[in-house]
């Protein structure tokens, strides 16, 4: 089983926040869910390039934290259905703030990438 090698720093907010969604595609997860995306396949399909493998991980991972709860019916086919909890509620306002940055920040982005990708003479 994996043992932490540096233990977590709980009186630092931002290594708090960045164990629960520090990785590429939670806050995406996350999103998604408030949308109404519930099922694994709703979600590979919305979020475009995450893998299933991936995806499996994150949401065991944002499960284990408190933020999305699941629902599995017996039925056959097996049916898994996701839902955000409170804490995981609390998080939106941060992710449409983040969203609403990104999107501003985008065309200052793609200029520098250009820039950098230009040969140089």
């Amino acid at each position: 089983m994996y043992q932490r090698k540096i233990p977590i720093d709980y009186s630092c907010g931002l290594n708090i926040a960045m164990e629960v969604v520090g990785s590429k595609w939670k806050f995406c997860l996350l999103d998604e869910i408030a949308k109404g995306a519930k099922r694994p396949r709703d979600l590979v399909q919305a979020i475009n390039g995450i893998t299933r493998r991936v995806l499996q991980k994150d949401l065991r991972e944002l499960e284990m934290h408190g933020l999305v709860g699941k629902t599995v019916y017996a039925e056959v086919p097996l049916r898994v259905e996701y839902h955000l909890t409170t804490a995981g509620e609390s998080l939106l306002p941060l992710i449409a703030a983040i969203d609403q940055w990104g999107l501003e920040f985008g065309p200052q982005l793609r200029n520098i990438l250009e820039r950098k990708a230009m040969p140089v003479l």
